[in-house]
């Protein structure tokens, strides 16, 4: 049997020298992880820990979540005076209990910013409060979640994260080809080396195997909130009809306000969409009891958030984002005559907006119970050994006074499948083909006497 040694290396005696293609796609499998590999593994580590939230926000303030269930819970009006008595404000939204052991969440804006206050629903004692975190329920998970997207690092940031999406799939790609066998003596479905680099080869290699899909699923349904590749996915989306459908707002006056930034979380396809306004009357707002009652009647699923209007032409909002996406649902209420302005859940939205929000509640774990779960956690889990394995076997194999990037082929016809798939890539990730742009003119224009120091 004759075997192919891994590109860069010497060839063994007896060993078939690697194809041209084949170091082609190693050069750019090494410099795709070079960029890739640290961004990844702060998204795996920040990404496993917000799979689970709800647990970690409750052991950090089980304190103020959970209460003993009770006979009857009080008004909603009667939590919110409560939270208003123990910290004085504006109330901006009322959470209701997601279950007899929860309890109620009022956010109430201060002059420090915005507060949640929680309040047992039995007996309305108040039992703390914290900073707003938002959707991610604490602030220590909103820190997190900012992290993850990279928001928290401002606007290049937030681009670089969709070129590390894009790069992932071409590091899963480009990892699939190296890891075909092609007979040669290494791990396929299991590693077979037992120690050194070996070993790491084979674990880099059998792991990124299994979690293919995995990385390539989470890059893809992480990218529709991103902003450069989102924002125009959104907008070809829109203009085909299989995002937020048309005729929602045409019988009603609507504000400037998109509803991503009136919510915590809105659907995605609604995000850039504006709120409706409420019709000024001679009578007074129809109260938080009235609007809760109304929501409920309509079937709204429990744990829902309902924000208060802002302004005397603001409505109420109800919105609500169980584990089971098809219960979504965002219901607009004048304020006033508590007529509906607007009432649409997850099966009213277009094929893209569906697939875009079952795609980020399977990539949150929320989806189809502890199996969901467990995957995206075994796919964080790869991700992070993956990436420790690829440091470990370039510090092993790599020489003094060079990075030890796999060198470039002498005859550049077969590469050319690369450039190929590269514009292919680039055209669904531009950010991607941006940055490969840069790194071609570099590997090409850079003199051979320092590509050779460097590599």
């Amino acid at each position: 049997m004759t075997t192919t040694t891994e590109a860069g290396a010497a060839p063994a005696r007896g060993a078939v020298a690697p194809s041209a293609l084949y170091r082609a796609v190693w050069r750019w499998h090494f410099y795709a992880g070079l960029f890739v590999l640290p961004f990844m593994i702060l998204l795996a580590v920040t990404g496993g820990l917000y799979l689970y939230k709800d647990e970690i926000n409750d052991l950090m303030h089980g304190d103020l979540r959970i209460v003993e269930p009770g006979e009857a819970a009080l008004a909603p009006s009667a939590l919110a005076a409560a939270a208003v008595d123990a910290v004085p404000g504006e109330i901006a939204a009322y959470h209701a209990p997601a279950a007899p052991d929860r309890s109620a969440q009022v956010k109430v804006r201060t002059e420090d910013g915005k507060q949640v206050v929680f309040v047992n629903q039995y007996t309305g004692e108040v039992l703390g409060h914290f900073w707003d975190g938002g959707f991610a329920g604490s602030p220590a998970l909103w820190v997190i979640r900012k992290v993850h997207s990279l928001d928290y690092f401002g606007w290049v940031a937030n681009r670089v994260i969709e070129m590390v999406a894009g790069w992932a799939v071409v590091l899963v790609v480009t990892g699939l080809y190296l890891w075909w066998p092609r007979g040669r003596g290494v791990g396929v479905l299991k590693p077979r080396a037992t120690k050194g680099r070996a070993l790491w080869r084979d674990l880099h290699a059998v792991t990124g195997a299994y979690a293919a899909v995995f990385i390539v699923f989470l890059a893809v349904t992480g990218l529709p909130w991103s902003g450069f590749w989102g924002s125009n996915f959104y907008d070809l989306s829109y203009k085909l009809g299989i995002g937020m459908p048309d005729g929602y707002w045409s019988d009603y006056p609507v504000s400037d306000v998109p509803l991503g930034d009136a919510l915590d979380r809105a659907p995605w396809a609604l995000e850039n969409q504006p709120l409706p306004l409420s019709v000024v009357g001679e009578g007074g707002p129809i109260g938080l009891d009235a609007a809760v009652r109304k929501v409920e009647e309509m079937g709204i699923a429990p744990g829902y958030a309902l924000d208060l209007p802002a302004t005397p032409d603001g409505v109420y909002t109800a919105s609500v984002y169980p584990d089971d996406i098809s219960g979504e649902r965002v219901i607009h209420l004048d304020q006033y005559s508590g007529a509906v302005l607007f009432d649409m859940g997850f099966a009213d939205l277009g094929a893209l907006g569906m697939a875009a929000e079952w795609g980020v509640s399977v990539h949150m774990g929320q989806e189809f119970g502890g199996v969901n779960l467990a995957l995206m956690t075994f796919a964080c889990i790869a991700i992070v050994l993956m990436s420790v394995s690829a440091v470990a076997m370039w510090w092993k194999r790599r020489p003094q006074g060079s990075l030890g990037a796999p060198k470039p082929p002498a005859d550049w016809r077969v590469p050319k499948v690369i450039l190929f798939t590269a514009l292919a890539v680039s055209v669904f990730f531009p950010l991607v083909g941006l940055s490969l742009g840069v790194m071609l003119l570099i590997d090409l224009v850079l003199p051979r006497a320092i590509r050779a120091r460097v590599a």
